[in-house]
């Protein structure tokens, strides 16, 4: 009988768990990139090509799609547009975010537990369900088909709220706003010249998914407007495309069209990544 050392068998067994962590984990980013490699190769094929090869292969037809998208400079249009949506209405979100989350931190009054409790209840409360609602009291004020229709519901993000009160209990001591007040400085002073610093890192983190959520928002958009000159870039598209059932040659458009407005957000977040490591190695030296 071959006896195993048991020391032998636990190093045995750590060497094999980086390998499988490493496996699943390539695997899932193969299933992730897959899509956005096959975007990137099906952008350079021409509409004949589109329909008759499927491979990664890439084609000659860039410039040509690119060309025929640009054409008019309504996708342009629409990309602005996105950009003021989703610009404007993170900013927004991550300053009220900021205030209301620093305020549930710092401060005791009445309610205060019960205002977080609700809180935790809207982020679990999908906002497909609140679309309609919403449309209709703009409706009642006249505010649909306006940029307003699609930044005001926007701006109160529960989940944001939740992650700066978090965040602000965590990243700005009670000693630090206790000193202040004892100098003699306001409330709001305070706020904006020690709490909202030190909540930079993660004000940026909530602008992120704010923006990530409002570039990548179809329905609210789609229901608030009827403007195609207002439109987003995913209702554009969606546009383009239930037009491509009549003219195939939009499907590249789409397509092209797809692959340009991600790019924005890959160089939004390798531009503001920089705040995460800093946080992160803050956060070591506190540790």
């Amino acid at each position: 009988m071959t006896h195993h050392n048991p020391a032998t068998v636990r190093v045995g067994a750590r060497r094999r768990t980086p390998w499988l962590g490493s496996s699943i984990l390539m695997l899932g980013a193969i299933y992730c990139l897959l899509p956005i490699a096959w975007v990137v190769a099906a952008s350079t094929k021409n509409g004949s090509d589109l329909f008759t090869t499927f491979t990664f292969a890439p084609g000659t037809g860039f410039v040509e799609n690119l060309t025929d998208l640009s054409a008019g400079g309504l996708y342009w249009r629409w990309l602005l547009n996105t950009a003021l949506y989703a610009g404007v209405g993170g900013l927004l979100s991550a300053l009220v975010s900021g205030i209301s989350g620093y305020t549930l931190a710092k401060y005791r009054f009445a309610g205060r537990n019960a205002i977080f409790n609700v809180l935790l209840a809207g982020v679990l409360v999908p906002g497909i369900t609140l679309a309609i609602p919403q449309y209709l009291l703009l409706a009642k004020i006249g505010l649909t088909d306006t940029y307003l229709s699609v930044l005001l519901p926007q701006i109160i993000s529960p989940y944001g709220i939740y992650l700066a009160r978090i965040y602000a209990a965590a990243a700005v001591p009670d000693t630090v706003v206790e000193a202040a007040r004892t100098d003699g400085a306001g409330e709001f002073r305070i706020f904006s010249r020690i709490g909202l610093p030190m909540m930079v890192p993660g004000l940026v983190t909530v602008f992120l998914f704010q923006f990530v959520a409002i570039w990548n928002n179809f329905l609210l958009p789609f229901i608030m407007l009827s403007s195609d000159s207002k439109f987003p870039v995913t209702v554009g598209l969606f546009t383009l495309l239930n037009q491509g059932s009549t003219v195939p040659a939009l499907y590249s458009q789409v397509i092209i069209g797809s692959l340009l407005s991600i790019v924005p957000l890959i160089a939004l977040f390798l531009t503001l990544q920089r705040y995460w490591r800093t946080d992160l190695i803050s956060g070591a030296v506190k540790g």
